[in-house]
């Protein structure tokens, strides 16, 4: 493990522990990428800003229950705040039909961020068709399972099994491109 690794790691584990200090270390290494991606999912200044505040009083009650063995800290805190900015949309997002039933829209902004930045569009081209559009609908779109299962006319069982596939198959593949790249600077 590298010292940097190893560095991160003794700071999750006393953020886990209710350290401060580290608590701080995080907060300062991460909050600008995070308030990136809340701002293009909510696209409103202070609404990010707010969802920001409450994303790391969130992951600060919750640090305990971190589980390095799932991710990085920074993907569970990217996954809190995606889906804090969501709920925020879903919530701000109801409007009234002229016969007065409310209804609920998502627009997530996914269309705005341009994946392919980072080329996790080619990465998806790897996954079969009916994996990527599910990952496409969870992801980039912010659908629930349900909904997605709902949109596509699919059972809910269905899009579950194809995420699950999805994940296990883009994990396979980060795995081969992380041994890949150890290979080439050792």
């Amino acid at each position: 493990m590298s010292a940097t690794m190893q560095l991160e790691e003794n700071v999750v584990t006393r953020l886990q522990k209710g350290n401060q200090q580290s608590f701080e270390e995080i907060y300062d290494k991460y909050s600008d990428s995070l308030y990136g991606l809340i701002l293009r999912i909510v696209k409103q200044e202070d609404l990010a800003q707010d969802i920001l505040q409450d994303c790391f009083v969130k992951i600060w009650q919750k640090a305990p229950s971190y589980d390095p063995s799932k991710g990085t800290i920074f993907t569970w805190m990217l996954n809190i705040c995606r889906n804090k900015s969501i709920d925020s949309l879903r919530k701000t997002s109801r409007e009234k039909t002229d016969n007065g039933i409310e209804l609920e829209r998502l627009d997530t902004g996914a269309e705005n961020i341009n994946i392919n930045t980072i080329g996790l569009k080619d990465i998806l081209n790897n996954l079969s068709d009916d994996k990527r559009q599910i990952i496409e609908y969870l992801y980039f779109k912010g659908y629930t399972q349900q909904e997605t299962a709902d949109e596509l006319d699919i059972p809910l069982g269905t899009v579950k099994t194809r995420s699950r596939g999805a994940i296990r198959d883009l994990k396979e593949y980060f795995t081969l491109i992380l041994a890949f790249w150890i290979s080439k600077n050792i």
